[in-house]
C-alpha cells in the first residue's frame, strides 16, 4: 500500500508541474501574440518559471508522499523529462542535445529538492 501512495504523489507532481506549464504557455504565447516581446526575449524567464514548476512538482509530490522525498522528488523529475524526451523524439524525430541533457539532470534535481522541503514542510507541520 505504500509503493502505491508515493505512486500516487508522483502522479499528482508530473500532472501539477504540466498544468503549470500548460498555464505559462499560455500566457507567454498571449505575451508574443499581442504585445511587441520577441521570443528570444523571454527565454531567460521560460527557464526559470520551468525550474519554478519543477521545483513546485516536486514540493507537491514531496507533501503528498510524507516520505522518501529524495526518491520520489527524483522519480517526478524523470518521469518529466521522459515524458518530454519521448515527445520531443515521437513527435519531432529528434534526441536530446548536450545541452538540454544538461537542463533535464537539472530538472530532476530540482524536483528532488522540492520533494525534500516538502517532506520536510509536511512532517515538520503534523509534528506541531
Amino acid at each position: 500500500m505504500e509503493s502505491r501512495s508515493l505512486g500516487i504523489a508522483v502522479l499528482q507532481g508530473v500532472i501539477a508541474i504540466f498544468v503549470l506549464a500548460i498555464l505559462s504557455s499560455f500566457i507567454f504565447s498571449l505575451l508574443l501574440a499581442f504585445t511587441s516581446v520577441q521570443e528570444s526575449s523571454l527565454q531567460y524567464i521560460v527557464t526559470t518559471v520551468s525550474f519554478i514548476s519543477l521545483f513546485i512538482g516536486g514540493f507537491i509530490t514531496g507533501g503528498k508522499g510524507k516520505q522518501k522525498g529524495w526518491l520520489i522528488g527524483g522519480a517526478t523529475g524523470i518521469i518529466y523529462s521522459i515524458i518530454i524526451f519521448l515527445f520531443q523524439y515521437l513527435g519531432h524525430d529528434s534526441l536530446f542535445s548536450t545541452e538540454q541533457i544538461i537542463y533535464h539532470i537539472c530538472y530532476i534535481l530540482t524536483a528532488t529538492m522540492g520533494a525534500i522541503l516538502g517532506v520536510n514542510m509536511t512532517s515538520s507541520n503534523s509534528r506541531e
